[in-house]
């Protein structure tokens, strides 16, 4: 005899006399949307953290390629279980990087948020498209998720079921824990220093080609420190081999950034004078970075 709880709209529980416990949803595109939409609001609002994670794993390797193989095989004897799942995971690795291929070639290119939303899209059309061909089917025809876990005592299995059991156990244990590490161990990246020359405007034009002699010029110096600790940073403004201006120090933390504007002239005319801009950071003799403008003096 068996007792019945309904838990939900789409989830059963099923207790029987031997501890036996089933599980079935009829409509998990629905979890599947729900929690593409939360990862999606994880994404604008731009926290981070492993929630974000979590949410984003499935997102990107299982989501698309399940959607897609429960509309081409709505029915529960086109596969097995096993076969689905595997399925899923190597249809999303091989939709996922076309889907970026596609974006590529389009104006938005391959970048996060045109990358969100366009698997969101592919997701729920693949979605809506499994469940109507799955609406089209008998109910007894129809795949559905189903299950079913019994609760047997230790000393009722065999041998080769406990090793099986402990082997299983280890594995979880060791993809949960290898997860946790990968989560809250931080992450030391490529250590760097940007450097750059903006217009008087803070934009990438406008930048002095022209100059009278003696007339001051002026351009927007931007430092931003990668460098996974704090640094100190000077900077030379140089033309012909002299030195015209020094410039700093900054002392920046990483992450952080400075922007400077910086005036200089030149008191001599010249054709296609080189302004050289050099950074320097902790004192170094050897300039750690350099840029240039190419300038007509009269």
């Amino acid at each position: 005899m068996l007792n019945i709880l309904t838990c939900n709209g789409w989830l059963r529980c099923v207790r029987g006399v031997k501890s036996f416990l089933k599980l079935e949803t009829k409509n998990e595109f629905s979890y599947i949307i729900v929690l593409s939409l939360l990862l999606a609001l994880l994404v604008v609002l731009d926290v981070n953290g492993t929630v974000r994670i979590v949410l984003g794993l499935p997102f990107v390797l299982f989501f698309p390629g399940y959607t897609l193989i429960a509309a081409l095989f709505p029915a529960r004897d086109d596969l097995d279980g096993i076969e689905r799942v595997a399925l899923s995971f190597g249809l999303s690795i091989a939709v996922v990087p076309l889907l970026g291929l596609a974006l590529n070639y389009t104006p938005w290119g391959i970048r996060l948020y045109p990358i969100l939303l366009t698997l969101m899209v592919f997701t729920v059309i693949m979605s809506l498209t499994a469940i109507f061909r799955r609406n089209k089917l008998p109910a007894e025809k129809r795949f559905m998720i189903s299950l079913n876990i019994a609760t047997l005592k230790w000393s009722e299995l065999s041998r080769l079921d406990k090793i099986l059991s402990v082997a299983l156990v280890g594995a979880i244990i060791f993809a949960v824990g290898s997860l946790c590490y990968v989560v809250t161990t931080p992450k030391t990246g490529e250590k760097f220093t940007e450097f750059y020359i903006l217009g008087p405007g803070g934009m990438a034009e406008d930048y002095p080609r022209e100059m009278e002699t003696g007339e001051e010029k002026q351009v927007i110096m931007g430092i931003v420190n990668h460098e996974y600790r704090r640094v100190v940073y000077t900077a030379e403004l140089k033309a012909r081999g002299e030195v015209l201006k020094q410039l700093g120090p900054y002392g920046l933390n990483h992450e952080e950034k400075a922007e400077k504007p910086v005036f200089f002239s030149i008191d001599e005319p010249g054709a296609n004078l080189k302004v050289e801009f050099l950074l320097y950071k902790d004192g170094e003799s050897e300039p750690y970075r350099s840029l240039h403008l190419w300038v007509e003096v009269q």
